[in-house]
């Protein structure tokens, strides 16, 4: 039992971490998007858009947490966490360089009045909730089962799993992320990491659906093997490391 409650305090400290980067990410957008208002407005807008991102997050996790188990809702989520982990990879090695990835939204935002700039952060808030979620959801399916019963169409472990990580999400949005965002500017290879961590996490959750009774072309009991465990958590160690030395393409210039 101990060992069973050591790999839920394990993930939930992952999860913390990357809800950490991707709320950084999520401050981030919305500073962005907002930056063209007045100073009054700037900070209602950003204050709007966190109050719409605790709703967005909140409806996301009960929603997600009825239809976790269906095989496949499983396989659109993890389709879609490789192709948003795998396309900002790619956008930030072989396009635009990690700290110009944002642009784009404020080119959008500039010239916009107050209430389509918030509706502008709706949008965005409503997307980083279903990131958020679905990652959470893809890593606390490989759990073990827990003895708390059933929640919805979640183990019981596993849903307070996802609310914690969904919480210590909107709190990191709320008060950490100046830090975070502090963060990235030192280490910008963190925020490509993050969505690279998405990609792998995506990798699990096709690994989930594959073994699904209703699929069967994996074990059944393959994702919550030792084999799988050890592997998943040892490239996503690696990707976190890689991505915590990795030095910044403007540090790469500056020595050529």
């Amino acid at each position: 039992m101990d060992s069973l409650w050591l790999e839920y305090a394990w993930t939930l400290l992952i999860l913390i971490g990357l809800e950490g980067l991707l709320s950084a990410d999520n401050a981030l957008v919305l500073a962005v998007i907002a930056k063209h208002l007045p100073a009054d407005q700037k900070k209602r807008a950003i204050n709007y858009g966190i109050v719409m991102a605790f709703g967005f997050r909140f409806a996301a996790l009960f929603l997600i947490s009825f239809i976790a188990n269906v095989w496949q809702i499983q396989a659109i989520g993890a389709a879609y966490l490789l192709y948003l982990g795998l396309k900002h990879v790619i956008k930030a090695q072989f396009g635009k360089e990690n700290e110009n990835i944002h642009k784009d939204d404020e080119k959008e935002s500039v010239g916009k009045g107050f209430w389509p700039t918030v509706g502008k952060i709706a949008l965005a808030d409503l997307a980083f909730a279903i990131d958020s979620i679905l990652a959470a959801v893809a890593l606390a399916l490989g759990l073990t089962d827990s003895p708390l019963g059933n929640f919805g169409g979640m183990d019981g472990g596993q849903f307070i799993v996802v609310l914690l990580g969904g919480i210590a999400g909107l709190v990191l949005i709320k008060f950490a992320a100046t830090w975070f965002v502090q963060l990235l500017e030192k280490r910008p290879a963190l925020e490509t990491t993050a969505y690279a961590i998405v990609a792998w996490v995506g990798v699990k959750l096709a690994v989930i659906t594959l073994a699904h009774e209703d699929i069967g072309v994996l074990d059944h009991h393959f994702p919550h093997g030792t084999t799988w465990t050890l592997i998943f958590y040892g490239v996503l160690l690696a990707i976190a490391l890689i991505g915590w030395f990795a030095p910044s393409k403007s540090h790469i210039k500056a020595k050529s």
